[in-house]
């Protein structure tokens, strides 16, 4: 068979096959037109929901990652969280708190969340006995849940430390990771409200801190979102979640993919199936689009952005060439893999942002870009210094480039 514009045929074991080829200026193009950064038409739901969901590792991503794609204030993002709670915080893939559309977590509770939730239990069990607080880590562990929830059910909405005023048995340390470099003495309380948390049985609630501070007031799932609808099983819950990916993220690998949602190859194999996925060939092998989303999309005007640490359109991919020159890996990602903030023209990565002291923001180039990419970026440096209106943002994911660029 002979290719027609447009596809191609690739060897091997797809030799009888014929799949459509996307370069990259195409999965660019997609990129701009759906993560919403530049031209800000979103609502905060709009925000999440085109990601699918947002990081919230550090509180102040979640504010950010919207004000990229949202004209919306700080006030508008903590009314969508914590009144109308149209996005929920839940933590899931790869045991990374996320920010999800309300809808979405029933997909969520019932895959990815409780993948994680089982072997954090498990570990958590093995801390409690390794530090003697109970010769059965299991039914300690369940007993100490029914105590928070409990409490939860009897005196409402509760911080970290109140919990552990309540419930003494919580105010006890373990360790974790002995001999590690990473390891230590921890407080027990919050790890158990995490694995909790985890389950989908609790959320956390009203935050009693400001916007980059996380001091969330656990809360029952049931008194936050009322009741809440039944979970998908976990085949169910890794077809939508794949489903959500691809609408966001596509074309994307298997690799993308198995790592984005921290699951399996198998897993993934038949999530695709499932969905009638379609193969493409991309320029770092082949890639998934669903069925009905083959189209070339428009290759909008250039686009200028500047993204938070960990913001999901730097992340949402394990192969990033399209987007991101390998030599500037070193620079703009910590040595975990974590990246820090991020400037980007017409698609591409081209450096990261930084404050001063009176919150002012400097983009730091890794090359010479241009005088329209230069002036563009450096308008988006004064409206996000605008939007922070003094407020300095920190993070521990900070790269080396934002590191050593940071103004005295």
């Amino acid at each position: 068979m002979v290719p027609h514009a447009g596809v191609l045929a690739v060897g091997g074991d797809w030799h009888d096959r014929v799949v459509r080829a996307i370069n990259d200026e195409q999965r660019r193009a997609r990129l701009a037109t759906r993560h919403g950064i530049g031209h800000r038409g979103l609502s905060v739901e709009g925000a999440v929901d085109a990601m699918t969901c947002l990081h919230s590792t550090e509180p102040p991503t979640v504010f950010l990652s919207v004000a990229a794609r949202s004209d919306a204030t700080r006030e508008d993002i903590g009314r969508a969280l914590y009144d109308d709670r149209s996005v929920v915080k839940q933590l899931a893939m790869r045991r990374t708190l996320f920010v999800f559309p309300r809808e979405l977590l029933p997909a969520v509770w019932g895959s990815a969340a409780a993948r994680i939730a089982g072997p954090l239990r498990t570990r958590f069990t093995k801390e409690i006995e390794a530090a003697a607080i109970a010769d059965d880590g299991e039914a300690w562990v369940s007993s100490a849940f029914d105590g928070v929830l409990r409490c939860l059910a009897e005196d409402g909405p509760s911080t970290t430390a109140e919990l552990r005023a309540r419930l003494p048995e919580l105010d006890r340390r373990v360790e974790v990771n002995p001999g590690k470099p990473y390891g230590g003495v921890f407080p027990l309380a919050p790890r158990l409200l995490v694995l909790l948390g985890a389950t989908g049985r609790i959320v956390r609630g009203a935050n009693a801190g400001g916007w980059r501070v996380s001091r969330p007031r656990w809360t029952l799932t049931e008194d936050w979102l009322g009741e809440p609808p039944s979970r998908l099983d976990s085949d169910a819950g890794y077809l939508e979640l794949v489903r959500r990916w691809l609408t966001t993220f596509g074309p994307g690998t298997e690799a993308d993919l198995v790592w984005w949602l921290g699951g399996t190859k198998g897993g993934v194999r038949q999530a695709l199936g499932d969905l009638g996925a379609v193969e493409v060939q991309l320029s770092d092998g082949i890639g998934y689009l669903l069925p009905d989303d083959l189209d070339d999309v428009p290759v909008p005007e250039p686009w200028a952005g500047l993204l938070p640490v960990l913001d999901p359109t730097l992340m949402g991919w394990k192969q990033r060439g399209f987007y991101l020159d390998p030599e500037d890996v070193p620079f703009l990602f910590d040595t975990n893999g974590n990246g820090g903030t991020t400037a980007w023209w017409d698609g591409r990565v081209v450096g990261c942002w930084v404050q001063d002291p009176d919150g002012v923001v400097r983009v730091v180039l890794r090359r010479d870009v241009g005088s329209e990419a230069t002036r563009a970026l450096e308008e988006e440096a004064e409206r996000l210094t605008r939007w922070l209106d003094g407020d300095v943002v920190s993070s521990v994911y900070a790269s080396l480039q934002m590191k050593s660029a940071r103004l005295p």
